[in-house]
């Protein structure tokens, strides 16, 4: 049984920086792909970075060059780093996974349609 824990949210100024957690449990990280979504009140849910278990990534326009998604297959935990953080960015954040039998193709990547397994959420404010 797939368990997803995210931690790390917060409230942090326009600029700053926050790295959030998701604790993967019931099943081995490194066969399962995995992303990070976001949602902000009375929107959709978007996705935000996605990593294959090759290693590939894939990110959301508006987050390129500020966010880093990672995993340490060690843990079992997936990671994602928030620099020069906006005031867009305030959403609620889920850590989401997949079977490798069931990856999605790279463009379908940041799609929640694609994902099985979906965390509690963690809050960032900016």
């Amino acid at each position: 049984h797939v368990q997803l824990v995210e931690s790390g949210g917060g409230s942090v100024q326009v600029g700053g920086s926050l790295t959030l957690s998701c604790a993967v449990s019931g099943v081995r990280a490194s066969g399962y792909c995995l992303a990070w979504f976001r949602q902000a009140p009375g929107k959709e849910r978007e996705g935000v970075a996605a990593i294959d278990t090759d290693g590939s990534t894939s990110y959301a326009d508006s987050v390129k060059g500020r966010f880093t998604i990672s995993q340490d297959n060690a843990k079992n935990t997936l990671y994602l780093q928030m620099d020069s953080l906006k005031p867009e960015d305030t959403a609620m954040y889920y850590c989401a996974a997949t079977s490798r039998f069931n990856a999605p193709e790279p463009r379908r990547a940041l799609l929640p349609l694609e994902y099985a397994y979906w965390g509690q959420g963690t809050q960032v404010t900016v």
